[in-house]
């Protein structure tokens, strides 16, 4: 199972709930589609398993019920438990009703892929690193077709405050077997990575070129705005050549907070410096005097944009937190299903 994953020390809760099941045999679930899982011990050979019948029922949450990257224990081919996850990258379901949408489980490093073409764009970027913070994933952005070059000046300056906040920024051509060495540090023996970035982004193509084969489907993006179609239709993990596993997925438009992110997820290092140095403890950055913030907006030496899109994540964070606790009230009021 360490071909798959499997970490060297299991979390203890991991190693309890074995116990509980000694009949059971171990799994990880490599793909998720409507009519069931499929899971591998291997990374070589899938199966399908069955699903236990309350992963059915409406609005299960997605912490009950499993998704790729998960580990479960199969009875047979019928699921029976699923291990507590140690990271999970999530976002809020789109729609009316608050409901949360896994992304993937399990993981070590995310890759947030995205073009130095029209796709690129930096407030998309900080939404990803938000979502996945959250899930206790480290994040990695990666600038995809660096060959074109465009925008590779921009993005530079654009995201020169990412590597004080720990993130490394990688630029390449995904299409380059260099890319393969460019991402070595990250993709070790027994590491987890999932890709996640707009249609078009080419995470396919970087999926192929690290797997050594055109397994995934790419497609060309439309000229004007450089958006892709979704020729990735599910998730799916993967093993690579060099021992670690890789979770694409498809591109995501919404990048809705879920309410479960705190201050430390929604993290813009160069705003923070500035903050300590406002003349007010509560400065909201808005009108009040002494604000630094705004006086680094005025000298140029900060976007505005960048501000903007500070206080929006903090706004959206704190209303889906509430859109959550709703939620939960009105599932605790609601008789089982």
């Amino acid at each position: 199972m360490a071909s798959i994953g499997w970490p060297a020390a299991p979390p203890e809760s991991w190693q309890t709930l074995m116990r509980e099941h000694p009949e059971c045999r171990v799994a990880r679930v490599v793909e998720q589609h409507r009519a069931g899982y499929r899971v591998s011990q291997d990374g070589i050979d899938a199966f399908k398993v069955e699903s236990p019948p309350e992963w059915t029922r409406p609005r299960v949450s997605p912490d009950i019920r499993a998704g790729v990257g998960d580990w479960v224990l199969l009875d047979g081919v019928r699921i029976v438990a699923l291990l507590p996850r140690y990271s999970a990258m999530k976002r809020a379901a789109a729609g009316e009703h608050y409901k949360q949408q896994l992304i993937a489980a399990n993981i070590d490093t995310a890759f947030v892929v995205c073009g130095l073409d029209d796709d690129f764009n930096p407030r998309r970027i900080e939404r990803y690193l938000m979502l996945v913070r959250a899930g206790g994933v480290h994040p990695v952005v990666v600038l995809t077709k660096a060959d074109i070059g465009e925008r590779l000046d921009e993005a530079r300056v654009m995201l020169d405050a990412l590597p004080d906040e720990g993130v490394a920024v990688i630029a390449l051509n995904a299409l380059d077997s260099s890319a393969v060495g460019a991402l070595a540090p990250w993709l070790g023996e027994g590491s987890t990575v999932v890709l996640v970035g707009s249609s078009g982004a080419g995470k396919s193509t970087l999926t192929n070129t690290l797997l050594g084969e055109a397994r995934m489907r790419t497609g060309a993006v439309r000229a004007h705005d450089s958006r892709g179609r979704h020729t990735t239709t599910h998730r799916a993990l993967m093993r690579l050549p060099s021992g670690a596993c890789l979770i694409d997925t498809p591109g995501m438009r919404e990048l809705k907070p879920t309410g479960e992110e705190d201050e430390a997820a929604v993290t813009f290092h160069d705003i923070e410096a500035l903050e300590i140095q406002c003349k007010f403890r509560d400065c909201q950055h808005l009108k009040e005097p002494g604000c630094a913030v705004n006086a680094a907006i005025a000298e140029g030496r900060l976007d505005p944009a960048r501000l903007h899109s500070w206080r929006k994540l903090h706004e959206e964070v704190a209303s889906a937190a509430l859109a959550k606790t709703e939620s939960q009230k009105i599932r605790g009021r609601r008789p089982n299903t």
